[in-house]
């Protein structure tokens, strides 16, 4: 009877890793992810027993022409509830709104900030994004081209992996504000989103990848294609993956 209590107790206690002073559940502990890309700011992050998709959208402003990321979920965390990055097209649980939330075995939280340069006067508030998954700390910061508070740094600051909008317009950062994020958060990873490749849809304010990769200077950069994996053992960065 005692060997079979220890048993149990061995089986429900399942270790648990530290990070940042939190405790992650088991599956968010597991190594490494896959990442890919629908364009515009949808991703798909696949690992650790989860599936998380970021900003699905509908083919609309400079997201027309794209094929819509109907895919199922574990979490969607999007940067607003607009058509381009937060738009139901998707199945899972769906967060737009900030707060600290449990699902599917992540600890996820949102915060609050100005989605234009003037403090949200014109366009309202977005929604920031920081979880662990399959071993790494994950910032996501689409919609938004307002700057970091000093609270948000402390927050956000030194993610594995940075995602990021970079193609400018009334609402993402151009090329050098994200360059400065960068700079400020120092991510191992940084992936570009939301940024218009080939020829800019009628009506969309957003440019290329190329005034980042510029204003980023000699930070490497990769093209890996669609999907990346990244496994926990990165190096100190940052290092760019501009994915397809």
């Amino acid at each position: 009877m005692r060997l079979l209590s220890t048993l149990a107790a061995t089986a429900t206690a399942l270790p648990a890793v530290v990070l940042q002073g939190v405790a992650l559940p088991p599956a968010a502990a597991a190594s490494g992810v896959s990442i890919t890309s629908y364009g515009h700011g949808a991703l798909l992050i696949q690992g650790g027993g989860a599936r998380v998709l970021l900003n699905p959208f509908k083919a609309v402003g400079c997201a027309a022409g794209l094929a819509e990321p109907r895919v199922s979920a574990s979490v969607i965390l999007a940067s607003s509830r607009l058509l381009d990055e937060g738009a139901p097209v998707a199945s899972g649980r769906f967060l737009a709104d900030p707060g600290s939330f449990q699902v599917g075995g992540l600890r996820i939280e949102g915060l609050s900030t100005p989605r234009d340069r003037v403090g949200g006067r014109r366009f309202g508030r977005a929604t920031l994004w920081r979880w662990q998954q399959g071993g790494l700390s994950f910032v996501h910061m689409g919609g938004t081209a307002g700057p970091l508070s000093p609270a948000d740094k402390v927050m956000l600051s030194r993610p594995d992996v940075l995602i990021l909008g970079v193609g400018g317009g009334a609402k993402v950062f151009n090329g050098g504000e994200a360059a400065e994020v960068v700079r400020e958060l120092r991510p191992r990873v940084v992936i570009p989103v939301q940024y218009v490749s080939g020829a800019v849809p009628a009506g969309c304010d957003q440019g290329s990848v190329e005034p980042f990769l510029q204003a980023m200077g000699g930070t490497p950069v990769q093209r890996p294609g669609r999907t990346v994996n990244l496994s926990t053992g990165l190096g100190e960065g940052p290092v760019i993956k501009v994915l397809r």
